[in-house]
């Protein structure tokens, strides 16, 4: 506080401040945390230890992912060339095998779509089935809309055209390409008009005629609606 003391001679009153109370230092926070490590010197060991450990499971983690994706896509090759070669029966075994060793690399995901498209190829649409019909909701994203794709070619192969429908309008939701989209739902379309769903086939039709105008199958779907609905929605 400042008080005002009068002088002689009309001098001016000279300030007096009071001292303020010095300020208290806060440790910083690195010190804190030394001491308390000093003081809990079994605990800290621990969590060291833990963190080690955890920080070498996870490196050799990734190393032994890395191998196993290198030599699955080693093996993928040999299969593809078994493929092109039209030795199916051997790039079936190949690709089931590479399935089943090398599960959850991307090698296993394309030799799954592989081998379902050599099990169309040899007449066996339901071993295309058992091979992605609990497997396409779960493929990566990247590979999700061929499964679905080829799950409905083999629904269609089987009779199982509602089915088929379904799995192609899933197609066209995991398809990240407007051409692949519009194509998913034109397939989806067919199979709903053999499935005698005519409104759901008209709902594909038309979501291809409105949301994929440029797309080649737009003018297929524009002839498909003046069939199914005579003319009455265009």
């Amino acid at each position: 506080m400042t008080s005002p003391s009068a002088t002689r001679g009309g001098a001016k009153a000279t300030p007096v401040t009071t001292p303020s109370a010095p300020t208290a230092r806060r440790e910083p926070t690195s010190d804190r945390f030394l001491d308390w490590v000093r003081a809990h010197r079994t605990i800290s060991s621990w969590i060291g230890a833990i963190l080690i450990v955890g920080v070498g499971l996870f490196l050799w983690t990734q190393v032994t992912k890395q191998k196993s994706q290198d030599v699955a896509s080693r093996d993928l090759q040999g299969a593809r060339f078994a493929f092109e070669n039209q030795n199916l029966p051997l790039a079936a075994s190949e690709l089931a095998r590479i399935i089943e060793n090398y599960s959850g690399t991307n090698a296993a995901e394309e030799a799954r779509l592989l081998l379902a498209n050599v099990r169309l190829l040899q007449g066996q649409p339901q071993q295309a089935v058992d091979v992605l019909g609990e497997n396409a909701p779960k493929a990566g994203r990247a590979y999700r809309a061929q499964a679905y794709g080829l799950l409905g070619a083999a629904y269609e192969n089987l009779g199982r055209f509602r089915e088929a429908g379904e799995a192609y309008e899933s197609g066209a939701e995991a398809a990240r390409l407007d051409f692949l989209k519009a194509q998913m739902l034109s397939d989806a379309g067919r199979a709903w008009v053999v499935a005698g769903d005519t409104a759901k086939a008209v709902a594909d039709y038309q979501r291809i005629v409105k949301d994929f105008p440029k797309e080649g199958t737009a003018t297929e779907a524009k002839v498909r609606l003046a069939e199914l609905t005579k003319g009455a929605v265009s």
